[in-house]
């Protein structure tokens, strides 16, 4: 989960216009491959566009590409270039991470530190690859999520899903038409062609952490055709991978749409979007096209700028419905299905918690303001109180982390404890009436309730809840998250 409401506004507010002259531009641009380099000799005149009409489309191609976008930032330097900071390894490699995440690890916003993850990024544009499952111990949760390019949640495996007997999964691209091969459990079928396959295998405690790795050391992933013994089809072409933007450059850069073109090629157009794409092609922005700003005249480059600002204009109010309770984490993760084109929910799931799960798998009540709807700061001492036998409804496990705002990421701390989930129960300290009661506040309360000190920073602040394999109660909303509360 990405930044604070009062960031967004900063930016969109630093980019807004009032022109609002019609002055219209014709632009030249050649369709380029952008895998290859490569430019056709013919050119493509983009219409002539009012400001209105550009800010408009503009708007809403930085709502509908700020997911690809991130989600591409975060593959390039996890897959796709080696040396960076947080590279694990070539598509198509399983890599396990064997240990939680700390606040280290600074790629991906708002990491969770109880499940340690293996991460695979998938390139399916020469063969499927299939994913080979051991059995697990049956009261050990894992999950298996599969995320386009796009962002969308498209499939599961794992405890919820397939339950823990294991099996073999084979993942395909959109252009994929084989039948189900035999030794194949399940086919699961993607809309892109380079895909995000991340895995969770639950923790129990410090000393457990041989038993994840040997677990996941057993996870396999390998081509279709070396699953079936087969020769090998032809690689497919090499990409030249284009730079992506940086985290500021996503919210107002026109280069953003740069970045989106180079995703989008990797990304056949579905039905439900032909009329979405015609729409952007008119500001040179789809796949196979060129968005060029410096041909565009200053009235309209102004004016793309200032559509960015509104589509974060837009986020922010969507953010204080989040604070409202009248969004929640379970509207906007899911299947393009589950979406229905709410391309908003879409940006909001990324930039709140990007490769968050959908509701089925995992529920994320949000904790970012107290009870008087205030933001959370280490200046303050909290407590979340949870009452007798009203703790989170799971199957699995639930958990409380601790992140710093604007970074969203982890806080360093003296005690080095990044949450409090449920495996912990054990050795908390429990109220007289038997409810549990969490200190939330940068210095120790104490060594009498330190077992229940969950570290804040001094600063800004935000605290995530994760419900793992959530009872109906949880999905439903009957359960609801208890607010911080300011100690006088």
């Amino acid at each position: 989960m990405k930044t604070t409401r009062a960031r967004f506004i900063q930016m969109a507010l630093a980019g807004l216009i009032t022109s609002t002259a019609f002055m219209g531009c014709e632009k030249k641009a050649a369709n380029t491959d952008t895998a290859t380099g490569e430019k056709p000799d013919k050119e493509v005149v983009l219409p002539a566009l009012t400001t209105e009409e550009a800010r408009a489309i503009a708007k809403e191609a930085a709502i509908y590409g700020f997911p690809v976008i991130d989600n591409y930032r975060i593959n390039y330097d996890y897959y796709f270039k080696p040396g960076t900071p947080e590279y694990k390894g070539p598509p198509n490699t399983l890599i396990n991470v064997p240990r939680v995440y700390t606040p280290a690890d600074t790629a991906v916003q708002t990491p969770n530190s109880d499940t340690p993850y293996s991460w695979m990024g998938a390139d399916l544009r020469a063969e499927p690859i299939v994913l080979t499952v051991p059995e697990i111990p049956k009261d050990r949760y894992f999950s298996i999520q599969f995320v386009d390019a796009y962002t969308y949640n498209f499939a599961y495996a794992g405890s919820r899903a397939t339950g823990n007997g294991g099996g073999n999964f084979l993942l395909a691209g959109p252009n994929w038409k084989g039948e189900k091969p035999p030794g194949i459990t399940e086919v699961i079928q993607s809309d892109t062609e380079l895909n995000t396959v991340i895995y969770r295998t639950q923790l129990f405690d410090p000393a457990d952490i041989d038993n994840v790795k040997k677990i996941q050391s057993e996870y396999k992933v390998q081509p279709l055709s070396q699953f079936l013994g087969k020769p090998a089809p032809a690689a497919a072409p090499k990409i030249d991978y284009m730079v992506p933007c940086t985290p500021e450059e996503e919210k107002k850069s026109l280069k953003q749409f740069e970045v989106l073109n180079f995703v989008l090629q990797f990304c056949p157009t579905v039905p439900s979007e032909v009329e979405l794409m015609e729409r952007f092609a008119k500001l040179g922005i789809g796949a196979g096209k060129t968005f060029d700003a410096a041909t565009f005249s200053p009235e309209v480059q102004k004016a793309i700028e200032e559509g960015i600002g509104d589509a974060w204009i837009e986020f922010d109010g969507l953010v204080k419905q989040f604070d409202e309770g009248k969004v929640t984490s379970g509207d906007v993760f899911g299947t393009r299905k589950y979406l229905k084109g709410n391309y908003l929910y879409r940006l909001a799931g990324a930039a709140l918690g990007i490769y968050g799960n959908s509701k089925e798998e995992a529920m994320y009540p949000v904790l970012r303001i107290d009870a008087e709807g205030k933001p959370l700061t280490g200046a303050n001492n909290y407590t979340l109180h949870f009452p007798n036998g009203q703790l989170p409804p799971v199957h699995a496990f639930w958990s409380a982390t601790m992140y710093e705002l604007p970074q969203s990421l982890l806080v360093a701390n003296p005690i080095d404890r990044y949450l409090i989930n449920s495996p912990m129960l054990p050795e908390l300290k429990k109220d007289a009436d038997s409810g549990l009661t969490l200190y939330i506040q940068n210095e120790s309360p104490g060594k009498e309730l330190e077992s229940n000190w969950l570290p804040a920073p001094k600063g800004s602040f935000a605290v995530y809840m994760r419900l793992y394999w959530p009872k109906e109660a949880a999905i439903d909303g009957s359960w609801k998250a208890p607010k911080l509360e300011k100690v006088k």
